[in-house]
């Protein structure tokens, strides 16, 4: 066996074994995000605040990338060539971007998921207690480090190689 999957199959069981143990993720009562983002980058957007992120491939293998504080994981996936589908665009009506955050302390950080994210999440293959939208999680300095994992299944619907783009 790879260590890189029995790591991640580790990671993955250790949230389960969390959450059976009583740590649940938190629910907040905040029903709706205000963020936003955008795939329009200001001229020298460089200068802007970006925290690290570690994508763990349903291989085991790990990619860890800068992303701009007000940006999807969908859009920084698709700007850094990580295999994360997002078949409406970002436009909250499927679930190919299916991301499971790793550590629950970091799950506890992100807004709550709202109604439509989570319609859309109950059509996820693999889904777990700390799983989200790699559309709906915003990069913000308080999530600098985490850990996204990559599910081993997904409903693609991506066709003839087409790779769609979050608006």
């Amino acid at each position: 066996a790879r260590p890189e999957l029995q790591e991640t199959c580790q990671a993955i069981a250790a949230i389960t074994t969390e959450v059976s143990a009583g740590i649940q993720p938190q629910r907040k009562s905040i029903l709706f995000s205000t963020a936003t983002t955008s795939s329009h980058h200001d001229e020298g957007g460089d200068d802007k605040e970006k925290i690290s992120v570690t994508f763990v491939n349903k291989d085991g293998t790990e990619k860890t990338i800068s992303v701009p504080v007000g940006m999807s994981m969908l859009e920084a996936a698709h700007e850094n060539d990580i295999e994360l589908e997002g078949a409406c665009e970002g436009s909250l009506a499927c679930s190919t971007c299916h991301v499971i955050v790793m550590d629950v302390k970091d799950y506890n950080k992100l807004e709550d998921p709202t109604d439509e994210e989570n319609d859309m999440l109950d059509l996820a293959f693999g889904l777990t207690e700390t799983s989200r939208l790699g559309c709906q999680v915003i990069a913000k300095p308080e999530l600098d480090g985490v850990r996204l994992a990559l599910p081993a299944a997904t409903r693609n619907f991506a066709v003839d190689g087409f790779v769609p783009k979050p608006h």
